[in-house]
């Protein structure tokens, strides 16, 4: 599901925002402000970002500056009172990909949220393929020169996590709360022992490497 996070200090607009998000079938955490932004982003990746401008302490002018250093492709729409043409200026020069001006209409926000996410390939294809090795999500099937690679269910997620998103770090932390429910009883090892099963399993595969983040976590890598 994608994740949208919504900044927005009027506490009343913020909650019809997320709860009409929510309603269109997104995962929507909604937040007052950019520290609260920023301790949400902490340990979780966001699909998303719907940000005011004028909120106090950091505006949303600096916040999309922080995030576009963090992460080049996030997609970040700004939904704001301020329609003169500096303020857009500004945003866009900034980082963000779209800019609404209130009052919007929220048909029009999912169909700006979609545009985007297809622009930035976060919409996962059906099929996702590295070198010779090939990923169906219909089929949850995998591939590797036409051979087929048993996976397990959550094996088959992991992996196309991590190649979704090549070169990113992911904690083991993010793993569990992405893959595990609350109701397993399972540590930070289960995703070790996952990983290693899938580096046993992909032996033969030239294309990428799972890569080990010590003290954190692991990563993709295409070769």
């Amino acid at each position: 599901m994608v994740a949208v996070l919504v900044v927005e200090d009027d506490r009343q607009l913020n909650d019809i925002t997320c709860m009409y998000l929510r309603d269109s079938g997104y995962d929507v955490t909604g937040v007052p402000g950019v520290r609260e932004a920023s301790d949400a982003m902490r340990g979780r990746l966001f699909d998303v970002v719907i940000s005011d401008i004028m909120m106090p302490g950091i505006d949303g002018f600096r916040f999309a500056e922080q995030l576009r250093r963090i992460d080049p492709n996030l997609p970040i729409i700004f939904v704001t009172a301020r329609d003169d043409i500096a303020a857009k200026r500004h945003g866009f020069r900034s980082g963000v990909d779209d800019y609404m001006v209130k009052p919007i209409d929220y048909d029009e926000l999912v169909l700006r949220i979609e545009a985007l996410l297809r622009r930035s390939r976060i919409l996962e294809d059906s099929h996702l393929s590295i070198g010779k090795f090939t990923m169906d999500v219909d089929q949850a099937s995998a591939t590797l020169d036409g051979r087929e690679i048993p996976l397990t269910v959550r094996e088959f997620k992991i992996l196309h996590h991590l190649l979704s998103y090549p070169k990113q770090a992911f904690s083991r932390a993010q793993l569990m709360e992405e893959f595990w429910d609350d109701s397993d009883e399972s540590s930070p090892r289960a995703v070790d022992v996952h990983i290693a099963n899938l580096r046993r399993k992909l032996a033969d595969c030239d294309d990428f490497d799972i890569v080990t983040i010590h003290g954190l976590g692991y990563k993709a890598v295409p070769r």
